[in-house]
């Protein structure tokens, strides 16, 4: 048990990362079903789940916080947003009037990596101003409202946040011709990044752990320690990151398995429902937590440091 244990603390995110990508690109570029892309998720969502069990990095966020019925659909409408948003291409393409800038004459591996990186800053920049503007913050915080980090978790997000960060993170692409297998295989990236950058893993990433915005970078941008989880915005990387000021390799005290939430909604509704309907019933700061104290409170009077 020790072994696999090992195995899967230095494994889990080459597979995640490099190994499910990689069948999917191996599908598009062979020009088998799309439908396989589906199997190739569903495995990663497999894998991510045994890993969780293996080698957790909080054995607490293994059991259910009363939010899996929510999370699975989250996650279903989540999944369904993109491949709408991927039917849609032909007919952004057909209304735009103009070829597309897209180098379409690149490689396809290029393809989805120039789609990457602009994704990723794009992404960057919408959740940095999420946690910065209140009416996106409302929006924002359903995701932030999870109790525990595990897999699911990266695919919880209101509807109209997913939207914003459709339009801001994929329509430019699309307007400038991206095909329709580069914007599936930038899908499939962004949910393995998610499931991976949420799963409950204690895994290595070696000299790549603050190149990377996932493990525990990102769990610190969960914690509902005031202010201190406003850093690690990437879903990628760190670049966007370190150019914003905004990257925090490491927390001011050790993460517990309950310092994750929204700290001025401590109760954070279960449902599915009531998480649509939060945004709009949602004030900031009304229960004065640390995050909105006047400055001459004591930083720590939610938390304090044991």
């Amino acid at each position: 048990m020790r072994s696999l244990k090992v195995a899967t603390r230095y494994l889990y995110a080459p597979i995640m990362l490099l190994g499910m990508n990689g069948a999917g690109y191996y599908i598009v570029a062979t020009g088998q079903s799309y439908v396989w892309l589906a199997l190739v998720l569903v495995a990663a969502i497999g894998t991510a789940f045994a890993a969780e069990h293996i080698s957790p990095a909080h054995e607490e966020w293994n059991h259910s916080h009363g939010d899996d019925t929510a999370n699975m659909w989250h996650a279903a409408v989540y999944e369904f947003s993109s491949i709408t948003g991927v039917l849609l291409l032909p007919a952004i393409a057909w209304l735009v009037p103009w070829n597309g800038i897209w180098p379409q004459g690149w490689p396809l591996v290029l393809q989805v990596l120039l789609a990457i990186v602009f994704a990723d800053l794009a992404f960057t920049l919408v959740h940095y101003w999420s946690h910065r503007l209140p009416m996106l913050w409302r929006l924002h915080a359903v995701h932030h409202g999870v109790p525990r980090m595990y897999g699911f978790n990266g695919l919880v997000r209101h509807p109209l946040h997913q939207s914003i960060d459709m339009l801001i993170g994929t329509l430019p692409l699309a307007l400038a011709g991206m095909p329709a297998d580069v914007a599936l295989l930038l899908g499939l990236a962004i949910s393995i990044q998610l499931i991976v950058q949420h799963s409950n893993v204690d895994y290595e990433l070696g000299p790549l752990r603050n190149a990377m915005s996932i493990g525990r970078l990102h769990h610190l941008h969960h914690v509902n320690w005031g202010k201190e989880g406003d850093c690690n915005f990437g879903l990628f990387t760190t670049l966007w990151d370190r150019l914003l000021g905004t990257f925090q390799p490491e927390p001011s005290r050790p993460i517990k398995a309950n310092d994750l939430g929204v700290d001025d909604v401590p109760e954070f509704p279960k449902s599915f429902w009531q998480q649509l309907m939060f945004p709009f019933v949602y004030q900031p700061g009304k229960a004065q937590p640390e995050r909105y104290a006047p400055a001459d409170k004591p930083k720590d009077r939610l938390h304090p440091a044991e």
